[in-house]
């Protein structure tokens, strides 16, 4: 290959290593611990109502709250991704954890007080009450599935399939395949209530086994000063000519980089990366649905803060190992071993591996020719962890892939049933929309073992780069909304009314002026046109190959998708408030408690574009329940396993009245000072990183 420094390239890939006994013992004791898990979560959750199933009651603290935000987020993809990326550019994609404190900050402090006191179960269902309407609720529900469809789930999906093939050689589809059906177990039939405590049990077990693996890594390249040395010293043994392709970059122990030529430039993570992760945060269905599960508001910042401490860690159990990983299996190193390098620590010089450059070499290593990064997680696995401890990092990664498909699959049966079902059946019981709810995630789990064939054959570079494409491209809109819709009351949007026949129409009552472009809506639409435009040109043109002419389009070569997605807000914002500001506001009678401004209202809202044929959650009186006739017992069977009998005893899901707003609101002093004495101290702890590692 023209260009290319031949070294020694006769490498072989990496066997599986077999699994002994106790490696085996392990992970059957973890399969079975998450089941018990989830089956108690399952029979002490009331599955039979909107609040039970989809909210857990409005019953759970701070503790399991701050711990399923924490594994929600951290899925197999991030102990892949993150520890690739850091293998191949360093420190700086830390970035993307530190990032979470401040915007779980504003979700605890700003976010959930609103949509609590607007009564909401869904993101779609806020901005509907905010704007009126179904277009706005229809676009975001619709969004949202496909985005977790397509990007978070086939990033886990795939993630965890690269680390079971890399690790054991176990079959990929039937794997996969069997962690699925264990998820779907417990998630049918205990919804949020199973997931959250599932998810805080596998917390516990993913970052005990990856502080594990952390100490005996950083052990072997005599902690972090040996990194430094060992780290910027790993090269490949094939490299491009003439280029610094593949080679440490002389900034990967810096987390401000240039803001004009680096891989993550420091405006981009700064403003950039804050848009992106408030939609992640704030706005998204997956996190949200969590804290508004909280008992109360100092529960809701409890868990915020929890969750923030928690997203510290990953910089380093995953971050750093991703580099130690480049420092062991770099193929060879520019000169001998630093001094403080253990002898046990063998810098391998027999072929490339995780830093591998040339395409045949990685071809070899990692069935890829675009490079072994992603390998780098899985690789110290195998060479590091001893008999027995290797089946509790397998326990890990399974514990990441399984905490966050029951996320993802809960969220989308929420969104699915009472945003779009619902829509669709305004009359339907809510008997009927738990066993929506139910089939939707069936649905979902035999998408899932459908799709693996197809992420198995997918390029794993460009799954990732795809996943983090679409968000910069989609999300800035979707934040720009939300912040609007939550602090400036004069954005607006034309509202529907159902006419007395059914059918929707645009209603003059509240706007007699209406006019044909409203700010919310058409400025989702100019950021999708514009965002789509970019994905367009991103995925029709290649990234050229190392030492190649880059001949693609300036906006490309000269936009870093950071930047973009500052610009793509900034035009969203405009669009918003341009339109708003020329078409009549919303009255005030239709934000009550909406609001930042309006949270704590006590005077009734009309609920703008509100549909009279939908149900009530509840609409029976608790208390004096309806007489029905005993259901068979085949009957009676099929709903127990599924979670849908029993006496409801949770807490109905709020309506958004005064009385409820209240009490959530309501914070004892003490807990309340606790709170935010815990917010400031994350807040610092945050910033003393950033600038350590500035």
């Amino acid at each position: 290959m023209s260009g290319i420094t031949e070294g020694n390239t006769t490498a072989t890939p990496p066997g599986p290593v077999a699994m002994e006994t106790a490696d085996i013992v392990v992970v059957v004791v973890y399969l079975l611990l998450v089941m018990v898990v989830g089956i108690w979560a399952s029979m002490r959750a009331n599955g039979s109502t909107v609040g039970g199933y989809f909210l857990a009651g409005r019953s759970m603290t701070w503790w399991p709250i701050g711990a399923s935000l924490m594994s929600s987020n951290i899925g197999s993809g991030a102990f892949i991704g993150l520890a690739g990326t850091a293998a191949a550019g360093g420190i700086a994609v830390s970035g993307f954890e530190l990032n979470a404190a401040w915007v779980l900050v504003a979700l605890g402090w700003i976010f959930v007080p609103v949509y609590v006191a607007a009564g909401v179960v869904t993101m779609p269902e806020y901005l509907a009450k905010r704007f009126g309407g179904r277009r706005i609720r229809m676009y975001m529900s619709v969004l949202s599935l496909v985005l977790y469809i397509f990007t978070k789930l086939s990033t886990d999906l795939f993630s965890g399939a690269l680390f079971i093939k890399v690790s054991f050689g176990w079959n990929l589809y039937m794997s996969t395949a069997i962690l699925l059906l264990i998820t779907c177990v417990y998630t049918v039939a205990g919804g949020l209530s199973a997931v959250i405590y599932t998810d805080a049990f596998q917390t516990v077990i993913m970052v005990g086994g990856a502080f594990t693996l952390m100490f005996i890594a950083f052990s072997k390249v005599g902690w972090y000063e040996g990194l430094t040395e060992v780290y910027m010293a790993s090269v490949p043994t094939a490299t491009v000519a003439n280029t610094t392709c593949h080679l440490p970059r002389h900034d990967a122990f810096h987390m401000f980089r240039d803001p004009l030529t680096s891989d993550l430039p420091w405006p981009g993570l700064i403003f950039g990366l804050t848009i992106i992760a408030t939609w992640v945060w704030c706005t998204d269905q997956v996190i949200v649905q969590r804290s508004l599960a909280a008992r109360s508001l100092s529960h809701a910042k409890g868990g915020s803060v929890f969750g923030g401490y928690l997203k510290v860690l990953p910089m380093f159990f995953i971050v750093m190992p991703g580099m130690i990983s480049r420092a062991l299996f770099p193929g060879k190193t520019k000169g001998p071993a630093p001094r403080s390098t253990p002898a046990t620590c063998e810098i391998r010089v027999c072929a490339d591996e995780v830093a591998c450059a040339e395409p045949a070499v990685c071809q070899r290593v990692c069935g890829t020719p675009v490079g072994c990064s992603n390998i780098a997680y899985p690789k110290l696995v195998v060479e590091l962890m001893p008999v027995g401890v290797r089946g509790l990092m397998l326990a890990v990664m399974f514990a990441s892939l399984l905490s966050s498909l029951t996320s993802i699959f809960n969220s989308s049966a929420t969104i699915f049933t009472l945003d779009l079902y619902r829509q669709a059946r305004p009359a339907a019981s809510e008997m009927e929309l738990m066993i929506v709810g139910r089939l939707f995630i069936l649905v979902l789990v035999v998408v899932s073992i459908l799709w693996i064939p197809i992420i198995q054959s997918a390029n794993s570079g460009k799954l990732f780069e795809y996943a983090q494409s679409v968000v910069s491209f989609l999300a800035p809109p979707i934040t720009a909304v939300f912040v609007l819709a939550i602090f400036w009351p004069r954005i607006n949007e034309p509202v529907s009314h159902s006419s007395p026949s059914g059918s929707w129409r645009l209603s003059a009552s509240h706007f007699p002026r209406v006019r044909a472009c409203q700010g919310a809506f058409w400025g989702l639409m100019a950021g999708l046109a514009v965002g789509l435009v970019r994905m367009i040109l991103e995925f029709s043109h290649e990234v050229p190959a190392c030492g190649q002419p880059d001949l693609r389009p300036s906006l490309l070569t000269r936009v870093h998708y950071l930047y973009f997605a500052v610009l793509l807000m900034a035009l969203s914002l405009a669009v918003m408030v341009a339109v708003s500001l020329a078409t009549p506001p919303i009255p005030d009678k239709h934000l009550h408690r909406l609001t930042w401004w309006s949270r704590h209202s006590t005077s009734p809202r009309v609920d703008l574009g509100a549909d009279p044929a939908t149900r009530p959650f509840s609409d029976s009186d608790p208390a004096h329940p309806p007489e029905r006739p005993p259901a068979p017992l085949w009957r009676r069977a099929v709903l127990r396993l599924c979670g849908l009998s029993g006496a409801s005893s949770d807490v109905p899901v709020a309506r958004g009245d005064a009385s409820t707003t209240r009490n959530f609101l309501k914070e004892a002093p003490l807990w309340r000072n606790v709170c935010n004495v815990n917010a400031l101290l994350l807040l610092v702890i945050n910033v003393f990183l950033w600038g350590y590692y500035a």
